[in-house]
């Protein structure tokens, strides 16, 4: 099943260390940000320094505008995002610190609770068609062109204005393709 989450839908939402705030695509039926299963955001760095702490969590943090961001995990790892649509998967426990190259940058975070959920990022730079692997939960956004989305046993197909967030939902009965510039392909299941 194809369900379009539409960007005038999302909510706004403060920052744990009350220094921002983020723009909250998706989020488990009945999770917050105190307590939630797994979640997708998308928020604005406009300033070098710690983020919150979200132990409990694995993350995924995804360059979707901006000249790029350096992050240092427990002084040990760092990762260099400086072109579009590269990413870090961290511990949410770390002491992680931003740095910023040069002015602001947006970024598109994945969350999912370490324990219960496994949850994986896959970005298509350009121009793509990509098909969908079997997962309990996908989801897909497009940062440059509408999308279009096809199940492969062709009862179903959907244009998506760039922006929007597409949820798949498996239903054993037909996989997907997607089509589109700038992909973002989300997979979370239960462990």
């Amino acid at each position: 099943m194809i369900k379009i989450i539409r960007k005038k839908s999302f909510k706004k939402i403060p920052w744990k260390n009350g220094k921002g705030s983020t723009l909250e695509l998706a989020i488990n039926e009945g999770g917050s940000l105190a307590d939630f299963d797994w979640r997708l955001s998308i928020a604005t760095v406009d300033e070098d320094g710690a983020f919150s702490d979200f132990a409990g969590y694995n993350r995924n943090l995804v360059l979707i505008e901006g000249n790029g961001i350096v992050l240092h995990h427990n002084e040990q790892q760092v990762d260099r995002l400086e072109k579009l649509l590269t990413f870090s998967t961290f511990d949410g426990a770390s002491k992680t610190t931003a740095e910023l190259i040069s002015g602001p940058i947006t970024d598109f975070n994945l969350m999912t609770k370490t324990e219960s959920f496994s949850g994986s990022v896959e970005t298509y730079r350009g121009i793509h068609q990509v098909t969908i692997r079997n997962s309990q939960l996908c989801f897909i956004y497009g940062l440059s062109t509408s999308l279009e989305i096809y199940s492969t046993n062709h009862s179903a197909h959907r244009q998506v204005a760039s922006g929007d967030l597409v949820q798949l939902l498996s239903d054993g009965e037909s996989g997907y393709s997607v089509a589109g510039q700038d992909l973002i392909i989300v997979y979370i299941n239960r462990r």
